[in-house]
């Protein structure tokens, strides 16, 4: 007969002291994650709103790309490394992250938006949320892993708040650190502090965008072998854009010595491109194409100049993020498929826009729970094919540089394992 074994006194002690030290630091990380993400995309749909009704302001972008490094230079030296900071303080605790890096990462990915750059919210949002959170360590007296997993929480309560998604933020904040695996140590926190940041959002009466798939065929073999084909190139163009925009970073940072001066170069490149070709279709959020790509068809090289406008835009210096124009890409790559693979558009779309970021961040299981959030749990297991294959055939490449890779994809890579993908880069490009 097995032997069932209950939980001793001590232990459930112990998990409710857990509990009464971790829900209110869980409870304050949400809180002020989500309104800060509130913040975030309401100062958003301002600056998107007057660049789109004020087309002229996006020959500032170089003046403002002059600004934004000049006063990073100056008075941001120390959070310069945004999201790859955070990732390396969760890594290796050493100081507190400056509340500053809050303030500078607003005003600078307002700035982008409203001048006319390619770029997202997430980094800020990520930002945001573990500064903040972060700032909780001192007055509780966190000792080193305590104050990593507060950090943990506070990315899970940006990422949750500034998308909607609480379940994906909070495997997101587990999931970001290492490839391949997650890190249960942070499980109740990130997750109390993933859906309070989604419900403090929405109480400052900030709504998402909705993306409806209408149409969702049976899962049959033929189309786990679709939804595999097309997750292997969302996997592809994800690894294309990390790379893409990391080179475009170096040689940036290799030509143009004073770091000001290369957002206001990109500023020109992007502006002169948006003039050139006519269109703001490919600049800001793109959140009207995003949506039309869930419609009907559209044109099919949209996900390659939003790729190379974003490329463009961060590799320069220009603050914000990669995701949603991760997003943007992966939707309307999607939506190009549906010309070759007989799967709906809306489906396609729905499967490339969670998928190439599944791909390009390493995170498979968070993108997952992002798809079942935003389209049901149908779409969901197209979509989680999608990312487990996108996922697969990304390689050991990634947006973020200190992301480590907790278990390698490849068994050939596995004495890599534990260092970081800047670390593998060095070691692929001189071995």
């Amino acid at each position: 007969m097995p032997k069932f074994r209950f939980l001793a006194k001590s232990e459930v002690i112990s998990t409710l002291r857990y509990l009464l030290r971790w829900i209110p630091i869980g409870v304050l990380v949400g809180s002020m994650g989500g309104t800060a993400s509130a913040l975030l995309l309401w100062s958003l749909v301002v600056a998107t709103d007057f660049r789109e009704s004020h087309t002229w302001s996006i020959a500032l972008l170089p003046l403002a790309g002059l600004l934004v490094g000049v006063m990073y230079r100056y008075l941001g030296t120390s959070v310069e490394a945004g999201n790859n900071l955070i990732l390396d303080e969760i890594h290796d605790p050493k100081r507190t992250i400056p509340v500053r890096m809050t303030p500078l990462i607003l005003i600078g990915t307002f700035m982008t938006h409203l001048f006319g750059g390619s770029a997202g919210r997430e980094g800020t949002a990520i930002q945001t949320g573990a500064s903040l959170a972060d700032q909780l360590a001192r007055p509780f007296r966190m000792n080193a892993v305590e104050r990593r997993i507060l950090l943990m929480a506070g990315i899970s309560a940006g990422f949750a708040s500034v998308f909607g998604t609480p379940l994906a933020g909070a495997i997101f904040g587990m999931e970001v650190l290492a490839f391949g695996t997650i890190s249960y140590d942070a499980l109740a926190p990130c997750f109390i502090a993933a859906f309070l940041g989604d419900f403090t959002t929405a109480a400052w009466g900030v709504h998402h965008t909705l993306y409806r798939v209408a149409d969702v065929p049976a899962l049959t073999l033929k189309g786990i072998l679709l939804a595999s084909t097309a997750g292997a190139i969302f996997g592809m163009v994800g690894m294309s854009f990390a790379n893409l925009t990391h080179a475009t970073g170096h040689l940036f940072r290799k030509h143009i010595k004073w770091s000001p001066f290369r957002p206001f170069i990109g500023g020109v490149l992007v502006a002169a491109a948006v003039f050139t070709f006519g269109t703001t279709k490919y600049i800001g959020l793109g959140l009207p194409t995003i949506v039309a790509a869930f419609g009907g068809r559209q044109p099919p090289y949209d996900f390659a100049a939003k790729l190379l406008f974003t490329a463009v835009t961060l590799g320069a210096g220009f603050k914000g993020g990669e995701v949603t124009p991760l997003f943007f890409i992966g939707a309307t790559l999607g939506n190009a498929l549906s010309y070759l693979l007989p799967l709906p558009p809306s489906l396609l779309a729905g499967m490339g826009f969670v998928a190439v970021f599944a791909g390009a961040a390493n995170t498979p299981i968070a993108s997952t729970f992002m798809a079942i959030e935003l389209f049901g749990a149908e779409a969901g297991a197209y979509a989680a094919i999608a990312c487990v294959v996108s996922y697969l055939f990304s390689g050991h490449a990634g947006i973020y540089h200190a992301q480590r890779i907790g278990s390698s994809k490849h068994q050939h890579l596995a004495e890599q394992e534990g260092l970081s993908l800047a670390m593998v880069a060095k070691l692929r490009d001189n071995p």
